[in-house]
């Protein structure tokens, strides 16, 4: 956990970084934070999802008390941590990519790290967010809003009532999978 929280704390860095770096380049504006609000938090979801591991799984499976709620806040913590951290990075311009699209973009892709880490354990957690993230990366129209706001979200604008929608769900559903099952033991991770 130390190790995924420095990890968060340097993604944010690099991320404000990169950002001003982009905007200070002659014929670009602040739209040309686009890449470091999608992969920002897609390496701090990668950070987040790997230290979902637990290396007493079959002590977590046993105890007398319930786990629910310590797996819920072992995501819930770095998650709200990385946020707060990216909406430190990212700031003005909320209407394009700014810090809303960035805490957005958290939320779904832990989300998505959580329910991975479930599925199919904590160390390939990653895999899944990465995979989509560069699909849709590849794949997405230029102009944001429409349809693609539900199956691209994390390329929209900040303001996107139905990118919103969907990285929340991702949020619940993944967190609320994690907390329930915990991350799936693998034998590579015995």
């Amino acid at each position: 956990m130390p190790g995924a929280l420095a990890a968060l704390v340097g993604v944010a860095v690099a991320a404000a970084w990169v950002a001003r770096w982009l905007e200070s380049l002659p014929g670009l504006d602040h739209t040309a934070r686009l890449p470091v609000v999608v992969f920002g938090p897609l390496v701090a979801a990668a950070a987040v999802g790997t230290s979902l591991y637990a290396p007493s799984d079959e002590l977590d499976r046993t105890a007398v008390r319930a786990w629910w709620p310590r797996r819920l806040a072992h995501v819930l913590v770095p998650t709200a941590l990385a946020a707060a951290l990216f909406a430190l990075a990212l700031p003005g311009h909320p209407e394009a990519f700014g810090a809303p699209a960035a805490v957005r973009d958290t939320l779904g892709l832990v989300g998505m790290a959580a329910a991975s880490a479930a599925v199919v354990g904590a160390r390939l957690s990653w895999l899944p967010p990465a995979f989509f993230v560069g699909a849709v990366y590849l794949a997405a129209p230029a102009r944001p809003g429409g349809a693609a706001q539900w199956w691209a979200w994390v390329m929209q604008p900040g303001p996107q009532a139905g990118a919103w929608t969907v990285a929340a769900g991702a949020f619940v559903a993944g967190t609320g999978l994690y907390a329930w099952r915990g991350a799936r033991r693998t034998t590579t991770e015995a």
